[in-house]
């Protein structure tokens, strides 16, 4: 197949890339559009203790196994089918499943590194930024983390003070000015993001079709 228009999401956690994401994949079927992940690359840290899991820094570029994460988007420009197990950040309560990630026309590449590894970046034909102001970053942050990967309260505000903003500063904010589209995403009203995603859709249609 030729090469396909690769598609670079990132954002600040809170930012709204999840609906982002589900909202613009909505617009292609399933054999036009693939997505692949950055968080299905950790390197694993179940062997930790709680203690440890707490302090461990998942937001450092050297959490993720960058070299798999490389090849497996190699293997789709080549016309490879990707079969990786979900992760599922440790919660003991979820089973992953193995996730089957497919060619496609259109390749999205989500992740909080995309940006700062350079031989993923020089691959994106389109670099998209999601941003949120932290209070309502933090927010969001707390509903998801609580609620979806049952974490306490005090872990997620530990993490988010020692890690999640110190890495988001240093790894993703510098590439912000270089992005093809940075959306503020400082409300929860979905025609906001359906909106961005309806025109870059469209946009999309348009070119590669």
């Amino acid at each position: 197949m030729d090469k396909p228009y690769v598609i670079g999401i990132a954002g600040s956690s809170g930012s709204g890339k999840t609906f982002f994401l589900k909202s613009f994949l909505d617009h292609f079927s399933t054999s036009e559009i693939t997505l692949i992940s950055q968080d299905d690359y950790y390197i694993p840290a179940n062997t930790k203790t709680q203690e440890e899991n707490r302090l461990y820094n998942f937001d450092l570029p050297t959490s993720i196994d960058r070299n798999a994460f490389y090849a497996d988007i190699k293997d789709l420009f080549d016309g490879k089918t990707v079969y990786k197990e979900e992760y599922t950040f440790n919660n003991p309560a979820l089973k992953p499943k193995m996730l089957e990630i497919k060619p496609a026309n259109i390749l999205v590449v989500e992740g909080l590194f995309i940006f700062h590894y350079e031989e993923i970046n020089q691959l994106l034909d389109y670099r998209v930024f999601l941003d949120a102001e932290e209070s309502i970053a933090l927010e969001r942050r707390l509903r998801r983390d609580l609620v979806e990967r049952g974490y306490d309260h005090d872990d997620v505000m530990y993490k988010w003070i020692n890690h999640v903003v110190p890495s988001y500063n240093e790894y993703l904010l510098p590439f912000r000015e270089t992005c093809d589209l940075v959306i503020h995403n400082n409300t929860d009203e979905p025609a906001v993001i359906q909106s961005f995603t309806n025109d870059i859709a469209s946009e999309l249609r348009q070119r590669i079709y």
